[in-house]
């Protein structure tokens, strides 16, 4: 398996098991309430995040920020540690630009945005550009238009 994808999942399996609840209507923020042990009313016992409709217990707000920031530091240290940008960098880019259909649109913007990155922040990096250029020509032999 990819060392992006691998990495990708273990972030997805620890926000999966952070215990949040998801509510876009009064009936799921009852529901998600109950399921926490609170009663509805306790709004003051839980808050949302991100503008995503999640919810988290207010005690619980330190470790979810301090799980998003290891993930980030996580993430910088794989691209740092591919110094050629034929590894982590390669196949991270390879991942997302098939993952935002890079194949059929050809456009770099939701996968860029995706990643956190500006074509400036490709630009500045060898490792960077390297792979990102990797995972276009792999992508356009793929689709059959390399050109």
């Amino acid at each position: 398996m990819n060392a992006y994808v691998e990495l990708r999942n273990k972030h997805q399996h620890e926000i999966g098991e952070f215990p949040m609840f998801f509510a876009f209507d009064s009936k799921q923020f009852e529901e998600g309430m109950v399921n926490f042990g609170l009663l509805p009313t306790d709004t003051d016992k839980v808050c949302g995040f991100g503008g995503t409709g999640g919810f988290i217990l207010k005690s619980d707000s330190g470790k979810l920020i301090e799980m998003f920031a290891r993930h980030a530091k996580e993430r910088e240290a794989a691209i740092a540690a591919d110094k050629k940008g034929n590894g982590y960098i390669y196949q991270m880019f390879l991942f997302e630009l098939k993952n935002h259909e890079y194949g059929y649109t050809w456009e770099l913007d939701d996968t860029l945005a995706a990643l956190e990155f500006t074509l400036e922040d490709i630009e500045k990096s060898k490792p960077l550009k390297y792979g990102l250029e990797k995972a276009i020509t792999k992508i356009k032999k793929t689709e059959g238009c390399f050109d």
